[in-house]
């Protein structure tokens, strides 16, 4: 489709900074809040479930996801209204699973759509967006669906917060509960990254290093959900309320292109949970009227070393076989048994997009494309998105009049080791501070370049 909106601006409201996200409070003090969810259903069956902390259906075993009265809400809900709420995930809190508003915890969403022109040029696109989610509180998008997660846990009278973690999710923990005033125990595989294990651990995170990958620390906080009193483990016995709110991204993109969608979306899959929930949001947001029509391709990436749906995908199956022991520098999506990977396969095949595995050279190499046109530095997760990205265009997937949305989910300064060890350090021994050194050693680097 022809898209004609010009670049959007910063949203901005005179509404007051606060838990409300700007929704109007009655002088009583309490919100006028009237919310959209009314309960759990079973993804698999249909069969309902009351609220509460809970998160397989009693009837199959299921997964549970939150319900809206979306009708009702088509009469509550405007671009107007919506415009002029607080610039915070909580403007949508009528499409979140809450039943009041919360009190306290971090300013999350929001983050930059950002017009890559110098990007696009490169791999051969007329517009491209990036949605750099870099920008949240803990430098992750993990810090959305947490906040919704955590609004619950305290609300429901959690004394802890929990989680099983890949990296990020464990300072978007630990940073959330220092917010409420909760306690924090993260759950990571033991070679994680160093700087996310520091970034939790300052946020005031007990951190449990496991011996093993990902799926197996997930397997102890599964049984551990059961056995603790008191610990809300928010990607397990909280994970339908966790997982909603990555809706979120999907709300501000359709929000900060002019209440309009993508021809594209392209973003990373670990679980594939975030992926589905970025269709859910386009497909609630043109069920309430906020969007008069809604065709996005929803495009995935994965990192070879451990592509469970992107190897499904390309042998035209959903059966995603669990990858035991992941071999990737992308720790933040190595996840080998993805809960949503079916689900995700089928959301790419319906859309007419693709999920697709990408090597870690690849994602390096972008990682340092994006920094270099645009000044966006991303970990890996990011850098195999846009390796995705280009492999899509190089194979005939995506034309370069559709007008598409990179969704960066973290900050690159978590995963700096990665560009280590480059031919661009054997260039940084210094140089003795005099005009005829610099001279030479630009010679020098004149001549390699040329080489």
């Amino acid at each position: 489709m022809t898209q004609t909106a010009t670049r959007p601006q910063p949203l901005t409201s005179d509404a007051q900074t606060g838990p409300f996200g700007g929704l109007a409070q009655t002088a009583g003090g309490e919100a006028d809040f009237v919310p959209g969810y009314t309960g759990l259903r079973c993804r698999a069956c249909g069969t309902d479930a009351p609220d509460g902390p809970v998160f397989v259906c009693s009837r199959c075993f299921g997964p549970l996801e939150p319900v809206y009265d979306l009708a009702a809400l088509g009469s509550r809900l405007s671009r107007d209204v919506l415009d002029a709420r607080e610039a915070t995930l909580w403007r949508y809190a009528e499409l979140l699973p809450v039943t009041e508003l919360p009190s306290g915890g971090l300013r999350v969403g929001q983050s930059p759509l950002i017009e890559a022109p110098r990007l696009a040029a490169r791999i051969g696109l007329e517009r491209l967006w990036v949605k750099d989610d870099s920008r949240n509180p803990t430098l992750s998008f993990k810090d959305r669906p947490v906040s919704v997660a955590a609004a619950r846990a305290k609300a429901w009278g959690f004394h802890t917060l929990a989680c099983a973690s890949t990296g990020n999710l464990s300072a978007a923990v630990a940073a959330a509960a220092a917010a409420h005033g909760l306690r924090a125990v993260v759950f990571i595989p033991a070679d994680l990254e160093a700087a996310k294990v520091a970034q939790a651990q300052a946020l005031g995170a007990t951190v449990v290093r496991v011996d093993g990958p990902y799926d197996d620390v997930n397997r102890l906080c599964l049984q551990l959900s059961d056995e603790l009193e008191g610990w809300a483990v928010l990607n397990v016995n909280l994970r339908p309320f966790y997982a909603e709110g990555s809706k979120t991204i999907s709300f501000e993109i359709a929000q900060q292109l002019g209440w309009r969608a993508p021809d594209v979306l392209v973003a990373p899959l670990a679980s594939g949970s975030m992926y589905t929930k970025l269709k859910r949001a386009f497909a609630e947001l043109l069920a309430v009227g906020l969007l008069d029509e809604e065709s996005v391709r929803f495009f995935g990436g994965q990192a070879d070393g451990c592509s469970p749906i992107a190897t499904a995908f390309a042998a035209g199956s959903e059966d995603v076989r669990p990858v035991e022991r992941p071999d990737t520098i992308v720790r933040s999506l190595a996840i080998g048994s993805p809960a949503d990977g079916s689900y995700a396969i089928r959301q790419a095949r319906d859309s007419g997009a693709a999920i697709l595995g990408v090597p870690d050279e690849a994602t390096t190499d972008s990682i340092r494309l994006l920094a270099e046109t645009e000044g966006i530095l991303t970990e890996t997760a990011g850098g195999v998105t846009l390796a995705a990205l280009r492999r899509a265009i190089d194979d005939g997937w995506i034309s370069r009049t559709e007008e598409t949305v990179l969704v960066i989910t973290g900050n690159g300064l978590k995963t700096l080791d990665v560009l280590a060890g480059t031919a661009a350090d054997a260039r940084s021994e210094p140089i003795a501070p005099t005009l005829s050194a610099f001279e030479a050693w630009w010679g020098d680097l004149d001549e390699a370049a040329a080489a």
